[in-house]
């Protein structure tokens, strides 16, 4: 049932795999949206898609780590869409390496994209939030933040995630708004495409290694996350924030 009433939302990293399945679903719940996404082929594509389709939908390029460009970008929404009152931080980088192998850059720059990117935009839509009384924020941690070889960047990261989401719970309750973050397991994306090369395996050699570890036995598609992201930013999630939830088809220790 479409929201009421209807509300604007903004995804990052919103051009492709799990970003452009975020944005499918929340428009199928009634949502307006705007696709963030540093690549312009693929965020016009997918907001050509659903205009084509009957939804509302705008691409907006963006670094979510310059703050400027997201203020701009953010008050562009606000008046092009609305108010946006539902934020998904899906928009995210790796580069894996063993640590004697890691550079300082590719330590700065996951760091960078996906907590700065983070707080840039929280900060910056969260007072459209507070001014509305109404607010979903749902941040894209992974099962990676439990830790995972070759991925010491990344999983701090995205660790970090969780401690931000929980502190932005405590601090927006208040206001009528919840934050809430979901921890992917293994997802078929660019990203897990990426891994298998990295480590000399194919990709369906690397699904199905995967699917054998999990307990239902298949590996995670992007819409399994984007029907998270659906709950968590629906009015029927009200009693729900500062919670991190995994979708990988069993339980994380």
């Amino acid at each position: 049932m479409p929201n009421t009433p209807t509300r604007t939302a903004i995804i990052t990293g919103a051009g492709r795999g799990i970003g452009a399945a975020i944005v499918r679903r929340l428009v199928q719940d009634g949502m307006s949206v705007a696709v963030l996404d540093l690549d312009e082929a693929t965020g016009n594509k997918t907001a050509a898609e659903i205009t084509a389709e009957g939804g509302r939908a705008i691409f907006a390029k963006v670094d979510v780590t310059d703050p400027e460009q997201v203020k701009a970008v953010v008050a562009q929404v606000a008046e092009e869409v609305g108010p946006p009152t539902v934020l998904v931080n899906s928009a995210g980088i790796i580069r894996d390496n063993l640590l004697f192998k890691m550079t300082e850059d590719d330590w700065d720059l996951v760091m960078s994209v996906h907590l700065r990117g983070a707080f840039l935009m929280t900060r910056a839509v969260q007072s459209h939030m507070v001014e509305q009384k109404w607010g979903r924020i749902v941040n894209l941690s992974s099962t990676s933040a439990l830790g995972n070889r070759g991925q010491a960047n990344y999983a701090t990261a995205k660790a970090g995630l969780q401690g931000f989401t929980k502190t932005l719970a405590f601090e927006l309750g208040q206001f009528g708004i919840t934050a809430n973050t979901i921890a992917p397991g293994f997802i078929v994306s660019d990203m897990t495409a990426a891994t298998a090369e990295r480590i000399g395996v194919s990709f369906e050699e690397l699904q199905k290694g995967a699917a054998a570890q999990i307990p239902v036995r298949r590996v995670g598609y992007p819409e399994d996350i984007a029907h998270a992201v659906s709950f968590f930013a629906s009015e029927a999630a009200s009693f729900v924030s500062g919670q991190v939830l995994y979708v990988a088809g069993g339980p994380k220790n």
